[in-house]
């Protein structure tokens, strides 16, 4: 269509899922109990962090950050399309969408920043054991949680600057449950070209470098694991690293996988459903990885749950205390 047939846009259409209603119900149940377990997990490990001082440490610094970001990414999509299901609309305001998709991008960007920043933390503590505390000091720690934020929100920024440019044509519905950045450049009657340069240059940047950072990191981690003599001593390495490994590969392989699959099969509506992958299923898996994997956390959500037991029966006996 030409940009001259263009209107101007006051809302879009989210299509969701599935279009069928007997299907709504099960939808709305499923998302929302992985939306709760989602929150409470990440919430529990944010809680035990913090409550533990054993825990005070740059490792479980970043780990808390990464489950705060967990939330608020699932939060950026699932409570919209929750809301949608219940009242039977599809409708979501411009603002709204400009909106939705500036922190979808910014929480995706943090959760990428952050996993390279945990990769780095574990190089240093495998690798340069001594000088860990030395080179992972607090203000390290606080410029590289700000490096991430501010290039995370600059980047959103542009890509978000860059629709508000876009007109677009009558045809406004989303084949997803969110305002994914690729389907508004789909929707738009003007020309593309730069914001697709933009966002293949962005993507490549922000993303393939991070990656190249935590492949390196581990490459460097598995020679220096592969230097320990002992067998025991290698376990304990690697056992330090193992639930921030499995974190990169479950975040990794989905997001790899959603986007080769709807490159095979080229259908909105499959791409849509295998995106739930990495914005719903991989931040409520996380707490659970750490959870199992990490003595630690583990130890630290006993206390916590420990301290909850002894509270509820002191305040229910200052309850009953005469007045």
């Amino acid at each position: 269509m030409e940009p001259g047939n263009a209107t101007k846009t006051s809302e879009f259409l989210l299509l969701g899922l599935s279009d069928k209603p007997e299907l709504q119900p099960l939808l709305f149940g499923l998302f929302l109990s992985m939306y709760l377990i989602t929150v409470l997990g990440n919430l529990l490990i944010i809680l035990a962090i913090s409550s533990d001082s054993h825990l005070h440490t740059p490792m479980y610094f970043f780990l808390s950050n990464l489950s705060l970001v967990d939330i608020c990414f699932t939060s950026t999509t699932i409570p919209k399309m929750l809301v949608n299901i219940q009242t039977q609309s599809k409708a979501i305001t411009y603002a709204g969408c400009i909106t939705q998709m500036y922190f979808f991008i910014l929480f995706a960007g943090l959760d990428n920043f952050l996993l390279t920043v945990m990769a780095y933390d574990r190089y240093v503590a495998i690798c340069h054991p001594l000088h860990y505390m030395v080179i992972m000091n607090p203000r390290l720690c606080g410029l590289l949680l700000l490096v991430s934020w501010i290039t995370s929100a600059l980047y959103s920024l542009l890509q978000s600057l860059m629709v508000l440019q876009l007109s677009f044509c009558p045809d406004l519905e989303i084949p997803h449950f969110f305002c994914e950045l690729n389907q508004m450049f789909q929707l738009a009657c003007s020309d593309t070209f730069l914001e697709n340069i933009v966002l293949y240059f962005g993507v490549g940047m922000l993303a393939g470098g991070p990656l190249a950072g935590i492949l390196y990191s581990y490459s460097k981690i598995v020679s220096s694991i592969r230097a320990i003599p002992s067998a025991q001593g290698k376990y304990k390495a690697f056992s330090t690293c193992a639930s921030h490994l499995s974190v990169v590969s479950l975040f990794y392989c989905t997001i790899l996988g959603v986007y080769l699959s709807s490159a095979g099969t080229r259908s909105s509506q499959s791409s849509a459903t295998a995106s739930v992958m990495y914005t719903v299923v991989t931040p409520m898996l996380n707490p659970f990885i750490y959870s199992l994997r990490n003595r630690d956390i583990k130890g630290a959500l006993r206390r916590l749950a420990g301290m909850t037991a002894i509270k509820g029966p002191i305040v229910l006996g200052l309850n009953k205390c005469p007045q």
